[in-house]
This record gives C-alpha cells, structure tokens and sequence, in this order.
C-alpha cells in the first residue's frame, strides 16, 4: 500500500484491511468449529458457530459503510480503487464463508446416527480442505501475493473431486439402505456447503489477482465439480 499526501487517507485503507482480518480470523475460526462439530457430532459446539454467525454480518455491514465513505470522501483512482472495491467483494465472500459454516454446524442437530467411518474420514478432509483454502487465500490477500492467489485458485480442483466422490457415496448408502436417506441427505447438504467454500476461496484469489493486475483472471476456472450429470440409475450396478 503506497503512502498518500494526505495521511488519513492511508488510515482508511488500513482500517479496512484492519476489519478483513477480524472477518477472516472469524470465518476461518467458525468453520473450524464447524468441522469439528460435525466430525464429533457436537451440538453445543455447533451452536456456538450458529450463535456467532452474527459477528462475521455485522462486521461486514461496517465495512461496506466505510468503504462507501472513503470512496465519497477521498476519490479514489486507480490502485486505491481497486482496493477498496476489492475489500467490498472479500467482505462478502467471507460472509458467505460464514452463512455456510453455520449451514455446517445445523446439520450437526440433524445427525445422530454412526456414519460408516470411510464416509465420515471424506467429510472431514474435504472440511479440512476447504479451510486450509480459505487460509492459504487469506495470506495471499495479507501479503498481495498473487502467485499464492493463483495456486488456490488452481488447486480448488481437488475439492471438487472429493466431493464428487462423497455425493456418488452418499447415493450408494441411500440406495442401499433407505433408514440412511435422512442423515445422508443432511450430509450432502453439508458437504455441498465444503465444495462451496472452496468457491468463495477461488473468488477472493480472482480478485486479488484483479487488485495487483488491474484487470479480471482471463483463464477458466478449473472446475471438477459433475455431479449435475451424475447418472443415478448407474448406481444400482454397484
């Protein structure tokens, strides 16, 4: 961040990236909770993440406030807004991070029964997954290190393939035992939320590759994510 002639100016961006790390450190903190909620079938643990959801919305309700006033204040050109339009997206991404982590922690309410531990070890590591994601994006946004944006962005693939593998799991259990079609249907929700994540991950790394190059990631986004076109009759051959 360059220095400006007026130096309240550099204040407000600061305080800006101030109030994305409180959301980052607070999403990152949610969805761990939420993993271990889910994995451990702990509900009080899952409330506090429910119950906590309220911090992450209303700090991003500050920031796009004084995001808003520096823009009528300062007049921002260029770099500076870039940043600050950037700050307005991230807030978003993380809020949406932390609507999904809480989405994780409901399900947690809704399961009871003993998961098959093959299943339940693929839950856990796409959770892990997408929150080794969100932190690895969040230091690229810290440091504006775009080549660090771009190996998250890249790697989101492998996200995408665990859960392509859950779903077709998932199915199986419900196919073959219609008492599983209750829990595993909440935990196709959740594991939906995982794949999710890595999606506002991969948004926050477009958008710091558009702060440091002024211009939109002109390559397709790498997606392995086919459920959409997932046969359900060719489960039955299993």
């Amino acid at each position: 961040m360059s220095d400006h002639i007026v130096k309240a100016y550099d204040e407000d961006l600061a305080n800006l990236k101030t109030m994305l790390a409180q959301m980052g450190g607070l999403a990152e903190d949610h969805l761990a909770k939420a993993i271990d909620a889910l994995s451990k079938r702990d509900t009080k643990l899952a409330d506090v993440v429910i119950a906590q959801d309220e911090k992450i919305d209303a700090l991003e309700l500050q920031l796009e406030e004084r995001a808003i006033l520096t823009i009528a204040k300062r007049q921002p050109m260029a770099r500076d807004l870039r940043e600050i339009m950037v700050a307005i997206r991230v807030a978003s991404d993380l809020e949406r991070i932390g609507d999904l982590a809480k989405n994780i922690a409901k399900r947690t309410h809704a399961i009871n029964e003993q998961l098959p531990r093959k299943l339940a070890a693929g839950l856990t590591r796409m959770g892990r997954l997408s929150l080794e994601e969100l932190k690895d994006v969040l230091d690229a946004y810290t440091t504006t290190d775009d080549n660090k944006a771009l190996d998250v962005w890249r790697n989101d693939g492998e996200l995408d393939a665990l859960y392509n593998s859950i779903f077709r799991e998932l199915l199986t259990y419900m196919m073959e035992d219609p008492r599983m079609i209750g829990p595993c249907t909440h935990l196709l929700f959740g594991a939906k939320n995982f794949e999710r994540i890595g999606d506002h991950a991969t948004n926050i790394a477009e958008n710091i590759y558009y702060l440091v190059h002024g211009q939109p990631l002109r390559e397709e986004r790498p997606k392995r994510d086919t459920t959409s076109t997932t046969a359900f009759d060719s489960m039955n051959e299993r």
